[in-house]
């Protein structure tokens, strides 16, 4: 079992700023098109993290033209380029799945202040 965790922790990113559940972040994501790479802004709420080493995985979700559109990254992934933390929400869950229910100003997420 040792081999397993010195491999995953070889794997792992550190470059990743902490984040949590109602956070809003910019997730910088790596895009290739034929042999060109660009690189697109995917910014939302954080709604869900997941732990687990290499395996851990987070959920982002927007509002684009008034659609829900939620994207699930892999936190290790070589595909993002980085994540940039642009405000702290102040939550009392870890899983905030209910934001999908909410509409309008129903769904905004309290700042935290420090």
């Amino acid at each position: 079992m040792d081999i397993i965790k010195k491999i995953e922790n070889e794997q792992l990113r550190l470059d990743m700023p902490a984040f949590k559940s109602g956070d809003t972040v910019k997730v910088y994501v790596k895009i290739v098109e034929g042999e060109k790479t660009r690189i697109q802004v995917f910014e939302g709420v954080v709604i869900s993290k997941t732990r687990g080493g290499a395996n851990a995985h987070f959920t982002v979700r927007k509002i684009s033209s008034g659609i829900g559109v939620e994207r699930v990254f892999p936190l290790s992934s070589p595909v993002l380029d980085k994540i940039e933390l642009v405000s702290r929400g102040r939550v009392r869950r870890s899983k905030i799945y209910y934001l999908r229910d909410l509409r309008g100003k129903a769904a905004r997420i309290k700042e935290l202040r420090n």
